[in-house]
């Protein structure tokens, strides 16, 4: 079943921001904060977090040889 909603012009803008920076579609991202109780501010927050990630692991910043060894290591992976 489809059902049509309006949203206040801030609320749709933000939605089409996110679905952008995504692959999420926009009922997607609605749906995540109907059934999952993901608003919309926590999944700018989570994707964001997540964008900053991948840039820090792109430049090298994201684990240090010995952080990985040493996390290997407490799990007996090397």
């Amino acid at each position: 079943m489809k059902t049509s909603i309006d949203l206040p012009d801030d609320i749709s803008r933000r939605i089409d921001q996110l679905a952008e920076r995504t692959s999420l579609t926009r009922s997607r991202i609605v749906e995540d904060a109907l059934s999952h109780g993901r608003s919309l501010a926590w999944q700018e927050k989570w994707i964001a977090g997540v964008q900053a990630g991948i840039a820090d692991a792109d430049k090298d910043e994201f684990a240090s040889p010995a952080d990985i060894d040493a996390l290997l290591t407490r799990y007996d992976q090397v």
